[in-house]
């Protein structure tokens, strides 16, 4: 089998072509033109130390031996997701924390880390409770966006990375990669870009002057909530190698189903992003024009604060809207209990529309002073805008706006 070779390499291809084909080609020995799932544990070697596959595998293992090291199901993922991204290497792991901690297994004691203050509340609490205590790495969480402020943070031998997300999580602000890539490659710091908000449909961050992006596999990659992965991509042949080594080191794989699954979703990202992409634009618009709406929270509306920013490093402004309802939590609990098109659920981006209370649910771990201070208020609401009908999706945002909240007894 050859699913790790790449039928499709023109760099000229749309994205759709090379979501399709590469690292997909049909099956050498028997023309299967989906990618195989191969469940083997392990590889028979034609002598010792000679692994089958060597050649398919290339950057991305070195064959196939174990499945923990590289399986080939696997690798064909890897081979597609770095491809989308317009990277060189990709490597996956079992979840987008199991991603993220790979990248912080680039770090040791006492190195430190600038990340954007408004980061997802499973990383924020990740780095602040385990990272920072067990492994003696230190982080601020500052706003990216000022970088005279930014620069009086850097401590000279000891900053080593940088973290974003653009847009963050909940609240959707817009850094300017390019900005803070030229700001990181002045002080010799790697840049790291958690991308999974836009996917890599929308937004290259490594075309931008990032070092390594991070993607949930569990969001708009696989798409369809049935699957939970994560993914690093790098141009860097070095931090692949280190990478490649964590990821066998701590075995923090996906499983080959879960890895065929992401690959068929991966297929009609193109397809399902333009989607979100409509809907989302028309739920912002929407809201933003309703009596019940405080503000809304959309980079491609022209009252976001970096709506310029936007434009010029993204292709689209992907399925995420958050808005503040008037009336705080007893407001929003309303809101969120009257949704019938919407599920009140965690996570994001699958073809399904979601919603959720940032304060009381994916980011109740944050400290309320620092809730606070990013804009996470109990009146937020998140909103995962899915690929529904649109009259659909706005006639239940409207009947659930206009929910009475329930008398306190």
């Amino acid at each position: 089998m050859s699913s790790a070779a790449s039928k499709y390499v023109d760099e000229h291809h749309g994205f759709g072509t090379t979501a399709i084909h590469e690292g997909q080609a049909p099956d050498e020995h028997t023309g299967a033109v989906a990618v195989p799932i191969t469940l083997a544990s392990t590889f028979a070697q034609a002598s010792p130390g000679v692994v089958a596959g060597r050649a398919q595998a290339n950057s991305f293992g070195k064959g196939w031996e174990y499945s923990r090291t590289g399986n080939p199901t696997r690798g064909a993922l890897e081979r597609a997701l770095a491809a989308c991204e317009k990277g060189r290497f990709a490597v996956c792991y079992s979840s987008g924390m199991a991603a993220t901690t790979a990248v912080t297994h680039l770090l040791k004691h006492g190195d430190h880390v600038l990340c954007i203050d408004d980061v997802y509340g499973g990383t924020q609490r990740y780095f602040r409770q385990t990272v920072h205590p067990t492994y003696g790495i230190d982080f601020d969480f500052t706003d990216l966006g000022d970088l005279e402020k930014v620069e009086k943070l850097v401590r000279p031998g000891k900053t080593k990375l940088i973290w974003v997300e653009s847009p963050t999580n909940p609240t959707l602000k817009v850094t300017d990669i390019r900005a803070v890539s030229e700001f990181a490659k002045k002080h010799d710091l790697l840049l790291v870009v958690d991308n999974t908000f836009m996917s890599p449909y929308f937004q290259n961050p490594l075309t931008l002057g990032a070092d390594i992006v991070v993607h949930s596999i569990t969001k708009y990659i696989n798409g369809h909530s049935d699957v939970v992965g994560g993914v690093v991509i790098t141009n860097s042949e070095d931090i692949n190698t280190k990478l490649r080594f964590i990821q066998n080191g701590i075995g923090a794989v996906p499983a080959p189903f879960d890895c065929y699954m992401a690959l068929r979703g991966l297929k009609t990202l193109h397809v399902r992003m333009a989607t979100h992409a409509k809907n989302a634009q028309a739920v912002a618009e929407y809201l933003e024009a309703h009596p019940a709406v405080e503000k809304v929270c959309y980079p491609g509306l022209k009252s976001h604060p970096q709506h310029e920013i936007a434009k010029k490093q993204a292709s689209g402004s992907g399925g995420m809207v958050t808005f503040y309802v008037r009336g705080g939590l007893e407001k929003a609990r309303s809101f969120l209990e009257n949704l019938e098109v919407f599920t009140l659920a965690e996570s994001l981006g699958a073809v399904e529309s979601l919603a959720e209370s940032p304060a009381i649910m994916t980011h109740a771990s944050v400290p309320p002073e620092v809730r606070k201070e990013i804009g996470i208020s109990d009146s937020l609401i998140r909103l995962s805008v899915g690929i529904e009908g649109l009259p659909d999706i706005i006639a239940d945002l409207e009947r659930a706006l206009a929910a009475e909240p329930k008398a306190s007894s």
